[in-house]
């Protein structure tokens, strides 16, 4: 068994325990291996474990390994701050993007979306417990933000997204009340069925108060080296 492989499978197993230990389902859980910083061909090896969704943090370095990696079937996930010169693309060649937190985003990515393709999924970034470093709508902005957003015609808005400072487990436990909170009230509650949180040192109790998807890079990939 390959590096890559194991850490999968171990990863796959965290995951599963977590579950267990919180009455959950495993398949209630899916995984995001988040490979900014690694070259096309660590993605490559990956894919050949199972793994299919990858999350980039950079758009260039993403564009480039969507091309190099185009003959894979590839669920690529946007994770990273969303700017407005940038939606064009990611409209046009991601299946996901996770860092939405204004209404000008969100309608430039559905405009800019083909109407050939499937909607482009989206989740709303939400800084949880409004950390001054961190982007995303306040809580409080969340229930309008989607019932703009939920008209848009390209677009599937799907959840929350959160990165909550280290150790804050209590955010967690907000971001899933605010989920609930918004499926709701939502016009298409069967669309609202996405909570993605959890990163490698925090994913069992991210899933413990509700996560429905994890991204984690390091326990996958090791460190990373951002010097490349």
């Amino acid at each position: 068994m390959n590096t890559l492989q194991a850490a999968r499978n171990q990863v796959l197993q965290q995951i599963d325990q977590a579950c267990q230990q919180a009455s959950r389902a495993t398949s209630s859980v899916s995984l995001l291996a988040v490979s900014k910083t690694h070259p096309a061909e660590i993605l490559k090896e990956m894919y050949k474990t199972g793994q299919r969704a990858f999350g980039e943090n950079y758009l260039q370095e993403a564009l480039d390994k969507i091309e190099a990696l185009a003959d894979l079937d590839i669920e690529w996930h946007f994770i990273g701050h969303v700017q407005r010169n940038k939606t064009k693309h990611l409209a046009e060649k991601f299946a996901w993007v996770h860092g939405v937190d204004r209404l000008i985003i969100a309608e430039r990515l559905s405009s800019q979306r083909e109407a050939s393709q499937a909607a482009l999924n989206i989740c709303l970034q939400v800084n949880i417990d409004d950390q001054d470093s961190k982007d995303g709508c306040a809580p409080a902005e969340v229930a309008e933000l989607v019932r703009q957003i939920s008209v848009l015609s390209n677009l599937k808005l799907r959840g929350l997204m959160v990165i909550p400072a280290p150790n804050n487990t209590q955010a967690f436990f907000d971001a899933r009340q605010l989920f609930d909170q918004v499926k709701a009230q939502h016009a298409h509650p069967e669309d609202w069925d996405t909570l993605s949180m959890g990163m490698s040192g925090d994913m069992t109790d991210a899933i413990a108060a509700g996560s429905t998807m994890v991204r984690v890079g390091t326990a996958l990939f090791g460190a990373r080296d951002y010097s490349k």
